[in-house]
């Protein structure tokens, strides 16, 4: 399996490993599945600032992992909320954690220093939601630090939303600001 550098020409694969998430689950809170321009755009926007990856085997795209902004202040540049997706047939293979460690070395070289997830929970583990990707971070070394009741509403249920965290840097003084990865992959 090859973890590379996503591209906007892959939107169209990686819209279909998305979709059913949005369709069938409450792991994104995501009502519509996005057009293939949009999240051609969703691509290119985030690796001007962050990567985007995606894992590919025998020419087939099996999942993909990408990083966003926590917040938009600048004290906040250091923070990225994650996102990783992969193929329904493909999952319980190691791909997730394959693009997480990836993802992980690539902010890691940036000079990003937490790694954030925000995920959906459920009180009760239902047909829309489980709780295996709280599962999967906290194996992936993050740690819960807080939980919002109710917050999120879909397919006619009230789901909790879950803060993770993970640390990849030392947090100093003097802190030099992340290069954004456009910067890095022209290199």
């Amino acid at each position: 399996m090859n973890i590379r550098i996503a591209t906007p020409a892959d939107a169209e694969r990686l819209l279909s490993i998305y979709a059913p998430y949005v369709t069938q689950t409450a792991i994104t809170f995501e009502y519509t599945v996005p057009t293939i321009e949009d999240f051609a755009g969703r691509i290119a926007n985030t690796l001007l600032k962050y990567p985007y990856l995606a894992a590919e085997q025998d020419g087939q795209l099996l999942g993909y992992a990408y990083a966003g902004c926590f917040h938009a202040r600048a004290a906040y540049d250091w923070a990225v909320e994650t996102s990783i997706y992969v193929d329904w047939e493909n999952k319980g293979k190691g791909i997730g954690g394959r693009l997480h460690s990836a993802l992980e070395a690539a902010l890691r070289e940036q000079g990003i220093l937490n790694m954030n997830a925000c995920i959906a929970y459920p009180e009760a583990e239902d047909t829309y939601l489980t709780k295996n990707s709280v599962e999967f971070h906290a194996h992936m070394g993050y740690r819960w630090v807080g939980r919002f009741r109710q917050c999120g509403y879909k397919f006619g249920r009230w789901y909790d939303m879950v803060w993770m965290e993970k640390h990849i840097g030392e947090h100093g003084p003097n802190q030099p600001p992340p290069k954004p990865f456009a910067v890095m992959r022209a290199k």
